[in-house]
């Protein structure tokens, strides 16, 4: 039998020995140094200058002065000189200046990392951390904080999921690819995707996004390129097969007038036109359309009575209302016609007149 214990390595009292005490105390020394172990320091290399009885060091690599050759023991003040005691795997021991657990095994000093843990309630395999509280906080240290879920491969999922009595009916995150998304489910089995944001472009689609240009379905989203704003409500308009793809009103302008065209289709022109003379009975001028029409629109206009007056034989009362042509012209022009009454002051070769004209219709 040998004369020291397996475990701790203290001394046995033997038979017949003499000064058992000596013997007995060596052991209660072993014991009071590393039960309810605690250390002033994990991977201390220098002795303190002063040491106090009872100061417990967990020794590191290149220790020194009272401590060399020492290295990985745990050091403890007796009092009179420095006591090394191996430790053994599996010990614990409290660090007082870093105020953490620790635990000896074949890499020296470690912080445990436990493989499963459960607070309140039984974590296994799958489910290695689990929580059972009414609420659980996760806050800074001085300033942010992030919760980082990582997976490993693309195809793989890095998601939250929220269930209801152990049934999933919304997760979101990354499922499967890297763009970011939330789907949801009302039995648990059969999911839809109601966001996608792609990890590329940053552009969003899903179920809850307008799908097109008449998707009207309640509660979508409004895509920018099927909706109108301010980036959009004016510009140039456009079309598909009578479906408005553009913006909402274009307005501009040509040498034959101005022009306002809606995305509905309307189309409005208008004009100040030259007449000419044409005949000792009227004035004409053919007037081509800004923008032209699908079909004949509704021409009206007046008349400018100042520039009649300063530029015509007639007296203005001895005219009637213009006229508007569209025989042999098409949606593209209008023969515009300024006729004197029957029987009144004819026109003269020299005559002319400004007239108002606007023209309605549609462009498709």
């Amino acid at each position: 039998m040998s004369d020291r214990s397996p475990n701790l390595d203290m001394p046995y009292l033997m038979p017949s020995q003499a000064q058992k005490h000596v013997t007995h105390n060596e052991a209660l020394q072993v014991l009071d140094a590393i039960v309810q172990l605690t250390v002033r320091a994990f991977d201390a290399t220098t002795p303190p200058s002063a040491p106090e009885a009872g100061d417990r060091y967990a020794l590191g690599s290149g220790a020194t002065g009272d401590w060399a050759g020492q290295d990985g023991l745990l050091a403890h003040w007796e009092g009179t000189g420095w006591m090394f005691i191996s430790p053994q795997s599996g010990w614990r021991a409290w660090g007082q200046d870093n105020s953490e657990l620790r635990v000896y095994g074949s890499g020296g000093w470690e912080v445990p990392s436990p493989t499963i843990f459960g607070v309140n309630t039984s974590a296994d395999e799958t489910n290695r951390l689990s929580v059972s509280s009414p609420a659980t906080l996760l806050t800074n240290e001085g300033n942010g904080h992030q919760l980082k879920i990582n997976k490993a491969d693309r195809s793989d999922t890095a998601s939250l999921l929220f269930q209801t009595n152990w049934t999933g009916h919304a997760e979101m995150g990354l499922s499967g690819n890297d763009d970011w998304s939330i789907k949801v489910s009302a039995d648990g089995s059969n999911w839809a995707e109601a966001l996608r944001v792609d990890s590329a472009t940053g552009l969003v689609s899903g179920a809850a996004v307008q799908m097109d240009g008449t998707d009207h379905t309640p509660g979508r989203l409004m895509r920018a390129d099927y909706g109108y704003g301010p980036g959009n409500l004016v510009g140039p308009v456009s079309q598909i097969g009578n479906v408005p793809t553009g913006a909402a009103i274009e307005r501009g302008s040509t040498a034959d007038g101005d022009y306002v065209k809606f995305a509905d289709g309307t189309l409005e022109c208008w004009a100040t036109v030259s007449l000419a003379f044409a005949a000792n009975s009227r004035l004409t001028v053919t007037w081509d359309f800004p923008v032209g029409f699908v079909a004949q629109p509704i021409v009206s206009g007046s008349v400018n009575a100042t520039s009649f007056k300063d530029h015509a034989t007639p007296n203005i009362a001895e005219i009637g209302a213009l006229v508007f042509d569209p025989i042999g012209v098409g949606p593209s022009s209008m023969r515009v016609v300024l006729y004197r009454l029957s029987g009144t002051t004819s026109f003269d070769p020299a005559d002319s007149t400004e007239a108002y004209v606007r023209a309605i219709g549609r462009w498709y």
